[in-house]
């Protein structure tokens, strides 16, 4: 995230929404729900999928951003699925 933050420092449109949607799905990833959920051996399956999910998000926004050929409507649903923190600014990794 870092590096995407770095390599695009004033992004603008549809790059910036895939960046902040890059941010969304890094700490969502990074939620400690999920690892408390492995520990605890409650719903470890879910756990682990919900974070396999997120990274693979952010995977692929990360190679549609470097490769300019973001997909509209890939976005639009990985938003509405986890409509978190709205007003996020992917500049704060920078």
């Amino acid at each position: 995230m870092c590096e995407l933050a770095w390599l695009y420092p004033e992004a603008q449109g549809l790059k910036k929404e895939a960046l902040n949607q890059c941010a969304r799905e890094l700490l969502l990833a990074q939620s400690s729900d999920w690892l408390f959920i492995i520990t605890n051996g409650t719903m470890v399956d879910y756990a682990k999928k919900r974070i396999k999910d997120h990274i693979g998000r952010f995977t692929k926004l990360y190679y549609q951003i470097k490769e300019d050929r973001i997909d509209e409507i890939f976005l639009k649903d990985v938003f509405e699925k986890d409509c978190i923190f709205p007003d996020i600014d992917y500049k704060i990794y920078q």
